[in-house]
């Protein structure tokens, strides 16, 4: 029960008596100080969670790019990583307040870009990557446990899904319609990079090695194509991606002349998304390997990104630094969203 609600209740329920007066007009004059200050969010309200996304767009609408905070400086730590929106709209990202937890932001109504906590990972964990099933269960990325865990939507229960000692440190993850999960997993001390499948049973399975600091993963827009950067060399990959999730095929999908790269998404158009960390922006790429345009942030240091909102078209940003979401409105909708929109079956928080 709120504050509010045990003053609302002592002043219906007080006993008559000599101070009864007195005593009603002093409770009454708290429960209006207490609702005004509710009002101007000094004393936080909890915030209900978002109802099912039920917008449909049928035409893309013009994007301003416009940059704007989504959530201030220092909620979240310098860690913030791995953005992913529910069924229901709301964004996670982990790292909220102290090493190892996750919070959940709301992104509409009137609560939008009010923040609590969310859970805290085992004392042995700390996330990176985060992805929803179609079922809306979580799944992140524990680089320090070499981890992939999993987390009931009912419960918060977390469970290790996934384990391999051969893991580094799993950093970021992508997720297929089929629920194929795909890890990246950099080695930062030696500049390697290795790729990582695992299936609904939780089975992992090397897919491939040698390569550089491999960090933001994601899957195309039509399921065709698996997309991995390489942070230190700047590099765009793109394989073909097989039945059962094997991949074939890589080539070099983009090139950039400096600065880092991070996390990625791509639109339901195929246009590949890309953090790029230390020049502090994100570029939108077509599928095609074209830049299209760059779309310069507050900070300097963008982690990862994640696409949401009432019709998908609000891209996330995580800041590092900043301990900061910058938020910008895009022309099409995210491929994660019009997974969403196709589940089946959703278990409800």
């Amino acid at each position: 029960m709120s504050l509010l609600n045990v003053f609302y209740t002592a002043f219906n329920q007080c006993k008559r008596g000599v101070y009864l007066r007195r005593f009603r007009l002093l409770m009454l004059a708290a429960f209006v100080v207490l609702g005004l200050l509710a009002c101007t969010g000094v004393v936080e309200q909890e915030a209900p969670v978002l109802q099912p996304i039920r917008v449909t767009v049928t035409q893309p609408q013009a994007a301003n790019f416009v940059v704007q905070d989504l959530v201030r400086d220092g909620v979240f730590t310098a860690g913030i990583e791995g953005p992913a929106t529910d069924f229901y709209g709301n964004l996670y990202a982990v790292n909220y307040a102290l090493e190892g937890s996750i919070g959940v932001v709301r992104t509409g109504g009137n609560h939008k870009g009010k923040s609590s906590k969310y859970l805290q990972l085992p004392q042995a964990s700390i996330g990176n990557g985060i992805r929803f099933d179609r079922q809306g269960v979580m799944f992140v990325a524990d680089y320090k446990g070499h981890n992939i865990l999993r987390i009931n939507p009912r419960t918060h229960e977390v469970n290790i899904f996934a384990h391999s000692e051969q893991m580094t440190q799993p950093n970021d993850l992508a997720i297929g319609a089929d629920d194929m999960l795909y890890a990246s997993d950099p080695n930062w001390m030696e500049g390697t990079g290795q790729l990582w499948r695992i299936d609904r049973a939780g089975v992992v399975t090397l897919i491939e090695s040698g390569m550089g600091t491999t960090n933001g993963i994601e899957v195309s827009a039509d399921e065709q194509r698996l997309y991995v950067n390489e942070s230190i060399e700047r590099r765009i990959w793109v394989y073909d991606v097989l039945p059962g999730g094997n991949i074939q095929n890589k080539r070099l999908f983009y090139q950039f002349e400096k600065y880092g790269l991070d996390g990625m998404r791509c639109d339901s158009k195929g246009n590949v998304f890309v953090a790029r960390y230390g020049a502090g922006e994100v570029a939108m790429i077509s599928a095609d390997g074209k830049l299209i345009r760059t779309v310069k942030l507050t900070g300097q240091y963008p982690t990862n990104l994640a696409f949401g909102g009432i019709d998908g078209r609000d891209v996330y940003v995580t800041m590092q630094k900043r301990g900061a979401i910058e938020t910008f409105r895009v022309p099409y909708a995210g491929r994660s969203y019009q997974l969403w929109k196709t589940s089946a079956t959703v278990v409800s928080e």
